[in-house]
This record gives C-alpha cells, sequence and structure tokens, in this order.
C-alpha cells in the first residue's frame, strides 16, 4: 500500500475521531449551559449586571468553539486538498 494512501486514511480517522470528540465535547458544553440558565433564572441573590456578565461570557465561550471548529474543517480540508493533489498527480 503507499505511503501517502496510509497518511490519508490516518488523516481521515483522526478527523473523525475529532469531529466525534467535538460534538461530544460541544454537547456537555450545551448541557451546562442550559443547567445554568435554569440556575440563573432561579438566583435572585445574583444582581442583573452579574447575569449580564455571565450570559455574555457564555456568548463568547460558544463562538470561541464555533470557530476553533472553522478552523480545525478548514485545515482537515487543506490537508484533503494536498493528498487529492497527490492523487492526481499520481495518476497523470
Amino acid at each position: 500500500m503507499d505511503p501517502k494512501q496510509i497518511a490519508k486514511q490516518m488523516i481521515q480517522f483522526n478527523k473523525t475521531a475529532f469531529d466525534n470528540t467535538f460534538d461530544a465535547m460541544a454537547a456537555v458544553q450545551e448541557q451546562t449551559e442550559k443547567m445554568m440558565a435554569m440556575y440563573l433564572e432561579q438566583a435572585p441573590m445574583i444582581p442583573e449586571d452579574g447575569k449580564k456578565a455571565i450570559n455574555e461570557w457564555l456568548k463568547t465561550y460558544k463562538k470561541g468553539r464555533t470557530e476553533f471548529k472553522a478552523a480545525a474543517d478548514e485545515n482537515y480540508k487543506k490537508v484533503e486538498d494536498f493528498f487529492s493533489g497527490y492523487d492526481k498527480a499520481k495518476k497523470a
């Protein structure tokens, strides 16, 4: 088997593992966000400014997570394109 093909399969496996792990992490974070929202609704001792700060923090965290996923997907795409280019050059 061609070493480039082995590397391509390893990258595909790694991307699948990353996607599955990321999705599980995102699910945990979303559940934690829901729990936090319920807590904030029922906590009269936290001032409105504190609630706003926590909600902004959650939005920022979610945005960062989305940007991280987009960057990872873009880089996996670059690696796939690299190996696709290798396959096309090999066939020519």
